[in-house]
């Protein structure tokens, strides 16, 4: 695959990278109206190392307060979850945590008008996948205004030949595709993956999405394992809110990042009881040690690549990153 991009950082990303040299000149442009680069190159390298010094940080003190300084969106609601769980497992923090680093960063920056503006970075981890080869992380920015930080509000990690070749104008800048402001050219418009996702798990129904592991093959797991012994499992999907980020591909589909929710409940046969992890309790309003019933709520972050409404070709999830975000019990 050629990826082309308007910005390149070649080596490991330090604190260094906050100090490139930002583009010099007086013009005032308003963000708000003119068709713009979101980022600049200084800026985008400054979000990326930002983000990866929050994350060392807050996996090393396990507090949940200090995700809002990188993170916003579902990616927050995720993370935050994430250390919440971890911090009840390990109230004193972990300060052996090995440390993020990302190197080989890209930064793919659509021209936008209006606010969020967003792009996406993708960059080499020193986190290895089960074959043992390192991941590339693709994390989504974005701000609100012109005077708001940039913040990570999506994250995946995709290998090489599962990232489609995106769109690019003569300048190398992408092209954003707006969510819920008119035609998409999508076969589904990128504020209504949501529910069609959840409603294709709920269901099973329609031709939508294609074969895979958090399709089809989920909606197998989850009957596989709704009765097992001695308890009953049901889950329900529902729609996510958070905004979607949606960038065109050279074959006029798009790269889109979105959000759902799903909810499990399992209830053990009557007259027993279930014990309730420390990390479970970690996101329970009121904990408790054990339960007869408990309704676990977790919040996905999908990577998709969406067809061209007139081409062939179904919805593709290429990623999936989850975590369970509240527990209660009756």
């Amino acid at each position: 695959m050629t990826r082309r991009s308007p910005f390149r950082v070649p080596a490991t990303l330090t604190s260094a990278a906050a100090a490139l040299v930002i583009l010099s000149g007086c013009m005032t442009v308003h963000g708000e109206r003119e068709i713009v680069p979101a980022v600049s190159k200084a800026e985008a390298a400054k979000a990326l190392q930002h983000f990866t010094d929050g994350f060392n940080k807050a996996n090393r003190t396990l507090d949940p307060k200090v995700n809002a300084s990188y993170e916003a969106g579902a990616l927050l609601s995720i993370d935050e979850a994430g250390i919440k769980a971890a911090h009840a497992t390990r109230p004193q923090g972990n300060p052996n945590f090995p440390a993020l680093t990302l190197k080989d960063a890209h930064f793919t920056v659509p021209k936008q008008a209006g606010w969020p503006k967003s792009f996406l970075a993708d960059a080499v981890s020193n986190r290895k996948d089960r074959g043992g080869n390192y991941t590339r992380w693709f994390l989504v920015f974005s701000r609100d205004a012109v005077d708001a930080p940039w913040r990570a509000v999506y994250l995946s990690t995709l290998p090489d030949n599962k990232v489609p070749e995106l769109a690019r104008d003569a300048d190398g800048y992408a092209e954003a595709v707006p969510a819920g402001d008119g035609p998409s050219g999508l076969a589904v418009d990128p504020d209504k993956l949501s529910r069609s996702y959840t409603d294709y798990l709920k269901t099973g129904e329609g031709e939508l999405f294609a074969s895979g592991p958090d399709t089809d093959l989920r909606r197998r797991d989850r009957a596989a394992k709704s009765h097992t012994v001695g308890a009953r499992i049901q889950w329900v999907d529902q729609p996510a809110d958070f905004p979607p980020v949606a960038l065109r591909t050279k074959d006029g589909g798009a790269l889109v990042f979105f959000a759902s929710y799903y909810h499990q409940q399992k209830t053990v046969f009557k007259g027993s009881t279930m014990n309730v992890s420390a990390a479970v309790q970690g996101v329970m309003a009121k904990p408790v040690k054990q339960a007869s019933k408990i309704t676990l709520t977790y919040l996905t972050g999908q990577a998709v690549k969406v067809p061209a409404k007139d081409a062939s070709g179904k919805i593709e999830v290429l990623n999936l990153i989850e975590a369970r975000t509240s527990a209660r019990v009756p």
